[in-house]
């Protein structure tokens, strides 16, 4: 059986046309493949936006981007075969950027509901170490490798994973966990249901939940890290510059702080007790729930607020 995709025209100094390649059946098994490369330079962008599938970019010494689309089922049939004939890809080569759409007729989510479980899209795309990438998919996964740009990553379901990126990094899915190695920038990575691990990030974080921990490895910023369900935890090995905060609804809170660190501490809990291992000099009544003092002479605002859990504020 020969399938074919419909073919789109974007014009910019050329004409791109996209053609289907190589989908073939293998028993039970179809398999579908979409491979293109285009040559870029450092520097350039990759934005991908798609209704299906899910994202993996990883970082090579070539300056291409070579992007694979696998598509595979473990069911034929003709509605396997609708299903391939609706879904468009269009590619986009402008200069060093590369624009992808992927689309699946809004009309026809129903039949992708039935049928979604059996197929499987996966963007696989190799880009320059030094790239800027920014994606989005309506349902599935983001990973992105090692890479020195700016990441943006957006998913209606399904994690988030960046390994260490040297450039800010962005991220936000409504139902998955998020890990980042490291960022040299601004990390802000936001989860409606999730956990979240950074590792070292050298600007400030922003890490929200509606549910599961925080974990920081180390900031050299500010933080703000809220979640409705888990602890939280981070180390602050530089002076902040601005007020940080932690907060959860459930949960412990462990803040680790470099010896010279210098913050208004401000900590509370509903339930639980609040330590440090800083001197600190009290006026007024000693509570075992509460502490508001200065640490080192003090500094921007450290707040610090469970519900559910004890509070440390712990020396490096």
């Amino acid at each position: 059986m020969k399938l074919q995709s419909r073919s789109y025209r974007w014009i910019t100094g050329g004409v791109f046309v996209l053609l289907f390649a190589g989908l073939s059946y293998a028993g039970s098994i179809l398999d579908g493949d979409i491979e293109r490369s285009f040559n870029v330079g450092p520097g350039g962008r990759l934005i991908l936006e798609s209704d299906i599938g899910s994202i993996e970019v990883r970082s090579h010494n070539r300056n291409t981007v070579d992007v694979d689309v696998l598509i595979e089922s473990r069911r034929g049939g003709r509605r396997v075969d609708e299903f391939l004939e609706d879904f468009e890809v269009d590619f986009r080569h402008q200069g060093n950027d590369v624009t992808i759409i992927a689309e699946y007729p809004r009309d026809r989510w129903n039949f992708w509901d039935s049928i979604g479980k059996y197929i499987r899209v996966h963007f696989r795309i190799n880009v320059p170490s030094k790239y800027n990438v920014d994606l989005k998919t309506s349902g599935g996964s983001i990973s992105v490798d090692d890479l020195e740009g700016e990441v943006v990553s957006r998913t209606s379901g399904g994690g988030l994973e960046f390994g260490r990126i040297k450039g800010p990094v962005k991220g936000k899915t409504s139902g998955g966990s998020i890990r980042l190695s490291s960022c040299e920038g601004t990390a802000d990575v936001r989860t409606s249901g999730g956990s979240i691990t950074v590792g070292q990030v050298s600007g400030d974080v922003y890490a929200h939940t509606s549910g599961g921990s925080i974990h920081v490895d180390e900031v050299m910023g500010m933080i703000d890290a809220t979640t409705s369900g888990g602890s939280v935890t981070a180390s602050i090995t530089q002076q902040p510059e601005h007020d940080c905060r932690l907060t959860t609804s459930g949960g412990g809170i462990t803040v680790h702080l470099a010896e010279d660190i210098k913050v208004d501490l401000n900590a509370s809990t509903s339930g639980g007790r609040v330590r440090t291992d800083f001197p600190v000099t009290i006026r007024g009544e000693i509570s075992k729930r509460s502490l508001k003092a200065k640490i080192n002479g003090g500094g921007p605002e450290l707040y610090l607020r469970t519900s559910g859990g004890s509070i440390s504020i712990n020396e490096l």
